[in-house]
């Protein structure tokens, strides 16, 4: 197979043809033969979109799938331009050592998703670390589930085990939502120093404990220098941004809409949000993660967090690229090539976030020129709605390849 176009490459936006045979990508050129796929001037070529930080809602206990399962998360990415992304561990039966990580994901083939899907253990109070390499969540403080700490020392206590792992920290205070608890507003319950508090001790452990450490779902500006100075110092950190932190801040959120605009951590004002748009352009965040998180709406109305995002993951791209005027090969760092690095590790034999001969031949093509608006009859998440339903994106998603096959 050939497909052909503007190819977004690490050396830039080139014509070109991309040669596929099997799975993988053959050869990068052009001349290569007669375009099975040809891709106008309005359409750019990605390496196949990841998220890494979505919770499909799917284990063996199968007690949350009537808000998401492995099978329509992967329906979800595809309408959304992903090609693999990485499902969080804070599910009922929740996978902390080999067995029930290997249940999980024996549970996941029995779905038949299309795309890649890479399973995060979990670090609780008790556990250890498996026996062969998997990325790591440690929850400071409580979210979904029961995988979450009381303290920070409890939770030093927990990472001992895990020196050198690969570990990603939902960095959220404990002692400090605590002493915030009765606060009347879920934005105030989850205070800013919340996370700066937590950051400082995430960057603590990550150095002490040789971690290869992630920061979650970003949302303060002040934390931002902590990042930076890590990352100068030489720590091995990245840090994800989510969609809902880009693009709304606390000032969106009215009686109306408050249940649907609730999640961990919280939108913060509008600098915070400028703060991300800003660190996510400069290097300091290195990952558009949405933290997808379908509920219902009955139970979003009634207060549980999060917002679905995977249906919109490639027309958000092209808002960043279009409305943010963020460069095509930064969206492609931050959406495709950044990510594809987080989950190579636990992909083999594929290899994603790349053009490039060897890796696989899953491909995300946006068209910049033909508007989006966001309809709930459109979605493919089995919650069936989206924070952004009636919003215009500048661009859409043209065509998705999965592993050598045109899927949309």
């Amino acid at each position: 197979m050939i497909v052909e176009g503007k190819l977004v490459l690490p050396t830039g936006v080139k014509k070109g043809q991309i040669l596929i045979e099997g799975n993988s990508i053959r050869k990068i050129g052009k001349n290569l033969g007669q375009a099975d796929y040809a891709f106008g001037e309005d359409c750019l070529i990605f390496a196949g979109m990841g998220d890494i930080h979505i919770h499909a809602r799917d284990d063996v206990s199968e007690s949350q799938t009537y808000k998401e399962d492995f099978s329509t998360v992967s329906d979800a990415a595809i309408h959304g331009g992903v090609v693999h992304v990485a499902d969080m561990p804070n599910n009922p039966v929740a996978p902390v050592d080999d067995k029930s990580y290997e249940q999980k994901q024996a549970h996941l083939k029995t779905r038949n998703p299309k795309i890649q899907i890479t399973l995060y253990a979990g670090i609780g109070p008790e556990t250890e670390p498996l026996s062969y390499p998997v990325p790591y969540k440690a929850y400071m403080g409580p979210s979904v589930g029961d995988l979450f700490f009381t303290s920070l020392a409890q939770l030093e206590e927990a990472l001992k085990k895990y020196e050198g792992q690969c570990v990603s920290f939902h960095c959220e205070d404990p002692e400090i939502l605590d002493t915030s608890v009765n606060e009347e507003l879920h934005e105030d319950r989850r205070p800013p120093e919340c996370e700066i508090s937590a950051t400082q001790f995430a960057l603590k452990m990550i150095e002490k404990y040789h971690l290869k450490g992630k920061l979650c779902h970003y949302s303060v500006g002040e934390g931002l220098k902590l990042i930076r100075e890590a990352k100068m110092k030489g720590l091995d950190v990245t840090c994800e941004v989510t969609p809902h932190h880009l693009y709304y801040n606390r000032d969106d959120i009215t009686d109306e809409n408050r249940g649907k605009m609730q999640m961990n951590p919280p939108l913060r004002i509008n600098d915070d949000r400028q703060s991300m748009i800003d660190g996510l352009m400069d290097g300091t965040l290195d990952y558009v993660a949405t933290d997808h998180a379908p509920h219902t709406i009955e139970e979003n109305e009634k207060g549980i967090s999060g917002q679905p995002h995977l249906d919109t993951f490639g027309l958000f791209a092209t808002w960043l690229i279009l409305d943010q005027k963020f460069p095509i090969e930064r969206v492609a760092q931050v959406c495709s090539e950044n990510p594809g690095r987080f989950v190579n590790p636990y992909t083999a034999p594929n290899k994603f976030g790349k053009i490039e001969e060897g890796y696989t031949a899953s491909l995300t093509v946006l068209n910049l020129e033909k508007p989006t608006m966001v309809q709930k009859e459109d979605l493919k998440t089995k919650c069936g709605w989206s924070p952004f339903e009636g919003t215009v994106f500048p661009g859409s998603v043209e065509a998705v390849f999965i592993e050598g096959e045109k899927t949309l």
